[in-house]
């Protein structure tokens, strides 16, 4: 395939008059829409504009410009009929179209009048002619392939393959285009959950395997809100792994919940140590030692930064994956004695959009779990009141319970946890196990419930243990019968008035 005639219509000219001036110096000519013309002459390049070819300038203020017979006729023509109403309408063969659309996903946010102004309409029409027409015409949408075409050109290697690479892309840049402009439409209509949802991602990387070896995986970063990216930043050690990226997110989204010095361990999406302090080395010193046996090769989120100091107690261990919201120049030195350590750096915060759950036909769409519990929301249900030192030991554990999976009991005190019963089908199993790994340390600590207790036997297992404290949400039937064990027991009890399962 060779390349005479070139149409460029860039809204961004990154990189654009290096590969414009390639082109000509390979013999391209150069058509270009009237903004791309002029800064591609103000810049020395020959170019002629599209108006030249059409014989009819832009009006409506750019609004209406390559929207042409002359235009689009040579880029779709493609067989020998076309090629002889080409000539007999003077109409020239475009071989390249290169094109990059109104920045819609930036401008968007600026009200609703810019945001029209920026629904690209010919740059999208000039993409898709281009990249149906692959066989004949090369369409280049991003501009990191300026460099590679311009080698493939030299080398002759423009081969149907890469033609139909390029158009595939092509097309990608046109749906997610038309894809954001729907999401922006649906907004503005103020449909909580629209009529149609388009998951939408760039690849980041394929991974070695999924949960499981047998697994094919890769990681994918979504577009959110018009800008694609992963706001992970590794800084060393190993690929990371499937479980290693879900487990990280997981433990992110819990550490989240906390404004003072927090960390967590995570296994398996579930916490099994979780700790606030005065300062950040003290918090995962004391998250680590929750659950010293089930850290092993766990993953350690924080919400401060990694210094020298906690980077040497983190090295001392197998861990899997540390995740923090930055490191010392310092501290990344110690980590790497750890070479395998994957240390990620995390940019964001929540989660925008959907959650979304793949079912068989289809999949589940729900708004996340952000809700924070308010103090006033609590609801005191027994005879006696909890403590102040109870009350906030019981909205620490309510923070921590609503990241175990269901049903799930978190044992908490003095702002750590210290015995976690997690995706239990029984709850009254959780709370057992959640007593079996607190030991001794249940004496006067409080009991976090994610959801409402069925039975009293739960609240007789947790005094058995030493529990002093209990929030859950309430709304069983039997809530009677459970406040009565409480009030037995001396306990005090606290009702949220909303559940927190996690599936």
């Amino acid at each position: 395939m060779s390349i005479e005639r070139a149409l460029i219509s860039v809204a961004d000219k990154e990189g654009i008059v290096g590969f414009a001036r390639e082109l000509e110096s390979l013999g391209v000519e150069i058509l270009a829409t009237g903004g791309t013309a002029r800064f591609l002459q103000n810049n020395g390049i020959e170019t002629k504009e599209i108006s030249e070819i059409t014989g009819f300038p832009e009006i409506m203020g750019g609004r209406v410009k390559t929207l042409h017979p002359k235009i689009f006729g040579g880029i779709l023509a493609s067989t020998n009929e076309h090629v002889d109403e080409m000539h007999a309408h003077g109409i020239p063969k475009i071989d390249m179209v290169v094109v990059n659309l109104y920045p819609f996903e930036r401008e968007c946010e600026k009200g609703e009048e810019v945001a029209l102004e920026n629904i690209d309409i010919g740059g999208v029409s000039l993409i898709r002619a281009a990249a149906k027409n692959y066989r004949r015409v090369l369409v280049i949408t991003n501009k990191e392939r300026y460099g590679e075409v311009i080698e493939r050109i030299k080398k002759g290697a423009l081969d149907i393959e890469y033609r139909r690479k390029l158009a595939a892309e092509a097309f990608w840049h046109t749906c997610r285009y038309d894809a954001l402009i729907y999401r922006y439409f649906s907004h503005m209509l103020g449909e909580n959950f629209p009529s149609h949802i388009l998951i939408m991602g760039d690849k980041v990387e394929e991974l070695r395997y999924g949960e499981n070896p047998h697994q094919s995986a890769a990681l994918y970063a979504q577009a959110i809100n018009g800008m694609t990216s992963w706001p992970y930043k590794q800084h060393q050690g190993k690929q990371l792994s499937f479980n290693n990226i879900l487990d990280a997110d997981d433990a992110l989204a819990l550490i989240s919940e906390f404004e003072e010095p927090a960390a967590c361990v995570v296994k398996h999406t579930n916490p099994c140590g979780v700790a606030v302090a005065e300062d950040i080395l003290r918090a995962y010193d004391l998250a680590y030692n929750c659950d010293p046996k089930s850290a092993f090769g766990g993953i350690v989120a924080v919400n401060r930064e990694v210094d020298d100091e906690l980077a040497e107690r983190l090295v001392e261990v197998f861990l899997e994956v540390v995740v923090a919201p930055s490191y010392s120049d310092e501290a990344l030195k110690v980590l790497r004695r750890r070479k395998n350590l994957r240390v990620l750096e995390y940019k964001g915060d929540k989660i925008h959009g959907f959650d979304i759950r793949n079912v068989r036909g289809g999949f589940l769409a729900q708004t996340p779990n952000h809700r924070r519990l308010l103090a006033d929301e609590l609801r005191v249900v027994t005879k006696r009141s909890p403590t102040e030192g109870e009350l906030k030991d019981l909205m620490f554990a309510w923070k921590v319970v609503k990241h175990v999976k269901s049903n799930a009991i978190v044992f908490a005190k003095n702002g750590v946890t210290v015995g976690i019963g997690a995706g239990q089908m029984s709850r009254v199993d959780a709370v057992w196990i959640a007593s079996e790994k607190a030991g001794d340390r249940a004496r006067d600590a409080v009991m976090a419930s994610d959801a409402f207790f069925p039975f009293r036997d739960g609240i007789d297992t947790a005094a058995r243990a030493g529990i002093s404290a209990i929030i859950q949400p309430g709304g069983s039937i039997r809530d009677r019968e459970v406040i009565d064990a409480a009030d037995e027991f001396g306990m005090a009890m606290v009702f949220t008035g909303w559940r927190a399962f996690k599936h």
